[in-house]
């Protein structure tokens, strides 16, 4: 006695894939149908091989399956057991992501952080121009007071000076190449005392230095 075995169409197009008959092969007689597993003339790719991603694009009113390696700009590869998909990342000015909520690449004129992309970093971060991203920028605690008047390294017997003021630097950047602010600067100032104790004052250029020596009385040795 014979025992038939009913098949169903998607498995007998199935087992023609495999063998590489017909019209649905994996390369198929339409450049539509390359990487798929299942293609349709109309439709292009139905499944597609284990390690590519299923991507329906759309032109116009028409949409079709495509089998890719890596998903397009915009999207990002999601794997399951029945299917690899591309999925649309879900961020604002997003190019490229590696989730639907977790950017790697903004486009063009945005900068990426921590997933996101903004149009400037926020702050205290600064961009780092090669890679487009905003990154740990360098801290820097405040200022001190403005310290004494001094002039070669004495504090009289000049009318002007320069104090200076200086801040630490609390973060260093997250790169080398990421300067930091100013941690010091100078000013001019006014001396407090002009006349060093014993009245000697020091001249402030040469024009006064010989204003002084001129006004000196003559010493005659004998």
């Amino acid at each position: 006695m014979k025992h038939h075995t009913s098949i169903s169409v998607f498995e007998l197009r199935v087992f023609n894939v495999l063998l590489g008959i017909g019209n649905s092969t994996n390369t198929g007689p339409y450049p539509i149908c390359k990487g798929c597993l299942l293609c349709s003339k109309d439709n292009g790719c139905l499944s597609c091989q284990q390690k590519l991603f299923f991507f329906l694009r759309r032109q116009g009113m028409r949409q079709y399956g495509e089998c890719l390696h890596s998903c397009p700009s915009g999207y990002y590869g999601m794997r399951a057991p029945e299917m690899n998909r591309c999925a649309r990342c879900k961020i604002d000015n997003c190019d490229t992501c590696f989730s639907k909520d977790f950017c790697t690449k903004c486009k063009a004129g945005f900068y990426l952080h921590k997933g996101r992309c903004f149009e400037e970093c926020p702050e205290g971060f600064v961009l780092l121009q090669d890679h487009m991203e905003c990154v740990d920028g360098c801290d820097v605690g405040p200022w001190s007071n403005w310290g004494t008047c001094i002039k070669n390294n004495k504090t009289c017997g000049y009318k002007w000076g320069l104090e200076t003021r200086t801040r630490q630097i609390v973060k260093k950047p997250a790169k080398d190449t990421i300067p930091c602010p100013t941690i010091a600067e100078s000013r001019r100032c006014k001396m407090a005392k002009r006349h060093c104790p014993g009245g000697k004052v020091f001249p402030e250029n040469l024009e006064s230095a010989l204003i002084i020596f001129a006004s000196q009385p003559l010493k005659v040795w004998h």
